[in-house]
């Protein structure tokens, strides 16, 4: 696994630098592929947070912890990405993914229903008119609502406008 760390905020030690990737390369005994983890150590109002982005196989794994201990952040970022491989593990295994990038016999099975599917409980239809990112803002904090589809009048695409956790605003758009 190879690992690109940042640090926001704050100074990066050697001890803390070395400790984090101690942890996360902990998870190299899930992917069967060199694969690359980004880490994002910040201070944000006295809390100290921990981002992990693991993209493969044109998935992505991503964590987001906080603690009032940057060595806890990591520990706890550690356990939430274990727990999500462990929890789709079942789901990869039954769709027959031969050519994924997860190790199964290194994942102990999470107690689930194999046969639990997802169920959509609820349709909802619109008529989507071109708007600019502010008006799709507005019209989502209209809505009260965290996140608003809209047809971006620029780029004629279909866009995702969403609020963040720190209050922010966010835009996903697709990439064909």
């Amino acid at each position: 696994m190879k690992l690109s760390i940042y640090a926001k905020n704050m100074q990066l030690t050697d001890a803390l630098k070395e400790a984090a990737i101690k942890k996360i390369k902990r998870l190299d005994k899930f992917f069967q592929q060199d694969i690359e983890a980004k880490i994002v150590l910040s201070i944000e109002k006295k809390l100290h947070k921990v981002e992990v982005t693991i993209p493969f196989n044109g998935r992505i794994v991503r964590v987001e912890e906080s603690s009032d201990d940057m060595y806890n952040a990591v520990d706890e970022a550690v356990e939430s990405l274990e727990r999500q491989i462990r929890k789709h593990k079942t789901k990869l295994q039954n769709k027959k993914h031969s050519n994924e990038s997860i190790k199964f016999e290194n994942i102990e099975p999470l107690d689930i229903e194999d046969d639990q599917e997802f169920k959509v409980v609820k349709t909802k239809r619109f008529a989507i008119k071109p708007m600019g990112i502010e008006e799709a803002i507005l019209q989502m904090d209209l809505l009260k609502h965290n996140f608003f589809v809209f047809l971006n009048g620029d780029s004629e695409e279909v866009n995702v406008v969403y609020k963040r956790k720190d209050g922010n605003y966010g835009l996903i758009e697709p990439e064909l």
